[in-house]
């Protein structure tokens, strides 16, 4: 796949090697418990085992050898074009330099291109994660619910959603025309 910064390609296949780096990355964050981490190894492998057929599907982008950041989504069952940002991690010494936000806009791309509409996060409410929930209000999430003490006593789950609009109903132009209810084109 095409590069999403200098240096960094992306690519969306999780080969099994990718299952210990993702493992290593979502470790190295700081963020995550042992346990978490061995979820993220899990889907990982599973997606390595089973590809698009696991329901995990993975964007991960890499310096050479090197995993720097990745992204695990999916679709939700039984809803009609709701997605779920199940992992997004960014290696530590690539902070703050855009590789978040790029992961995120080209998962956002790979959803709208499967049909998705609608792409949900979850995070935890502890101040670790702040900064996080910063992230996704920065890049036009919306709190849309909060499930007290869901993750243990005084630890709440903070549910995000995003309504993924095509790049042509962002840019609204002549060559890029959307249709209202009533069937007219509107720009």
């Amino acid at each position: 796949m095409t590069g999403i910064l200098p240096g960094l390609v992306l690519r969306d296949t999780v080969a099994a090697a990718d299952v210990e780096r993702i493992a290593e990355l979502v470790a190295a964050t700081g963020f995550f418990s042992a346990e978490e981490t061995a979820i993220a190894a899990e889907l990982a492998a599973e997606a390595a085992a089973r590809g698009a057929a696991s329901g995990y599907l993975f964007l991960l982008a890499a310096a050479g050898d090197r995993l720097v950041g990745y992204t695990c989504y999916g679709p939700i069952p039984a809803t009609s074009g709701s997605f779920d940002l199940y992992w997004i991690a960014v290696a530590p010494d690539r902070h703050r330099q855009g590789l978040g936000r790029r992961l995120l806009a080209a998962t956002e791309a790979a959803v709208l291109a499967t049909g998705g509409r609608r792409l949900f996060v979850d995070t935890s409410s502890r101040p670790q994660y702040a900064p996080t929930r910063a992230f996704y209000r920065a890049c036009g999430f919306r709190e849309v619910a909060v499930v007290p003490h869901f993750y243990q006593p005084g630890e709440h789950k903070v549910i995000f959603a995003k309504h993924l609009v095509t790049p042509c109903r962002a840019r609204r132009t002549a060559e890029c025309p959307t249709r209202n209810d009533e069937g007219r084109r509107d720009l």
